[in-house]
């Protein structure tokens, strides 16, 4: 992205780094032959992909220094905070933060423990599952790690907590940004959901995002996509009741995003395409929230759920948002490869997309030539 455009950091916000916990490791895929499923003491060929998967931390924090393009001496830091194991797929994994910008100084390599790895299966359906590692490196971060983190929110700071690691570090972590002022941002898996909300965990929260499967739980009831009004009242309700400041994206799949903040609701329906994997959608969602916020982009523009056309010009941080999932499900990998600002503006004109101001206005040219932070 050197030599392009990026994000310009908005001074109003002060915004200059986002520290993150969360899982950092890698994957493989494999397509099996057949569509029966596995069974217990079956051994089956199946066809190794050409598919990179990233844990949920490298994915979002991957993303959010590529729209700010930290590569090039921008003046925002993106800080993965994390544990991987003494082997190869650690190594690889710090390689490529250092390589998309990131400063990974507060990565530790622990010993006896490996870096966390997921084997992934598909059926010829498209179904599938996978299985992960539960002894990993990732999962050995705790709360007493974090208290070497204080100096990092020295400059005004975005503080992201993201799954596979333990529950409880992740609200330590959100305690203590909370005390330097940070704003604090989270997605959870839908297991994590009941247990967050009774851990007090989304007090602790300025932004939440959640598939429709994870905003079910915290709602109470399922998602339609048919007459989605429901599920998005009763988020409503809750979020009126107990988290009034809080800010919530619900992902809908092929359908789109919706988003809410202090009484209004907002749509973006996501562009068709040609999708290789969905992958990591949801991560790259959260990213370009948070990189439009750090921007000074608006979070909504308060415009009525499901009334939003494809055509109407993309004027906040939940257009930025499904635009980059929209365009990362393009490729097979969970982090797209040639993810930039210029892919974004790209990608949005084949698809016959404009920007409003609130989000031109926002860009500006990247410095060319600077090497990433070492």
């Amino acid at each position: 992205m050197n030599g392009g455009l990026r994000l310009r950091l908005e001074k109003s916000t002060g915004y200059r780094r986002l520290i993150g916990i969360g899982g950092i490791g890698s994957g493989i895929f494999f397509a099996l032959a057949g569509g029966r499923t596995l069974g217990r003491d079956e051994s089956r060929l199946g066809t190794l992909l050409d598919v990179r998967d990233y844990c949920k931390l490298h994915i979002i924090s991957h993303y959010v220094a590529k729209l700010l393009d930290t590569a090039s001496g921008s003046g925002f830091r993106v800080v993965p905070v994390g544990k991987v194991g003494e082997d190869a797929p650690g190594r690889q994994m710090i390689l490529e933060m250092k390589t998309a910008g990131m400063d990974t100084s507060r990565v530790a390599t622990v010993a006896g423990a490996p870096t966390l790895f997921s084997v992934c299966f598909q059926y010829p359906d498209g179904t599938g599952g996978n299985i992960t590692t539960s002894n990993s490196a990732a999962a050995l971060l705790k709360s007493e790690d974090l208290n070497a983190l204080e100096d990092l929110f020295a400059e005004p700071a975005v503080a992201l907590a993201a799954p596979e690691v333990p529950l409880e570090t992740r609200a330590h972590f959100l305690e203590m940004a909370g005390k330097h002022r940070a704003f604090r941002a989270a997605s959870f898996t839908a297991a994590e959901v009941t247990p967050a909300l009774k851990l007090g965990v989304f007090r602790n929260l300025d932004l939440v995002s959640l598939n429709q499967g994870e905003a079910a739980v915290l709602a109470g009831c399922n998602f339609d996509p048919a007459n989605p009004t429901p599920l998005l009242r009763a988020c409503e309700a809750v979020l009126r009741a107990n988290y009034p400041n809080l800010r919530l994206a619900v992902t809908a799949g092929g359908m789109g995003a919706f988003a809410y903040w202090q009484g209004a609701w907002d749509f973006r329906a996501a562009p068709r395409v040609q999708v290789a994997s969905t992958a990591g959608a949801g991560d790259a969602l959260l990213a370009g929230l948070i990189a439009a916020i750090v921007a000074g982009i608006p979070f909504i523009d308060g415009a009525q759920p499901i009334s939003s056309a494809l055509e109407r010009p993309l004027a906040d941080a939940l257009d930025v948002a499904v635009l980059l999932a929209s365009y990362t499900v393009t490729s097979p990998h969970t982090i797209h490869p040639q993810a930039s600002v210029d892919a974004l503006m790209g990608f949005a004109a084949e698809q016959g997309l404009k920007f409003a101001s609130t989000i031109s206005g926002r860009l500006q040219a990247s410095e060319a030539g600077s090497a990433a932070r070492s």
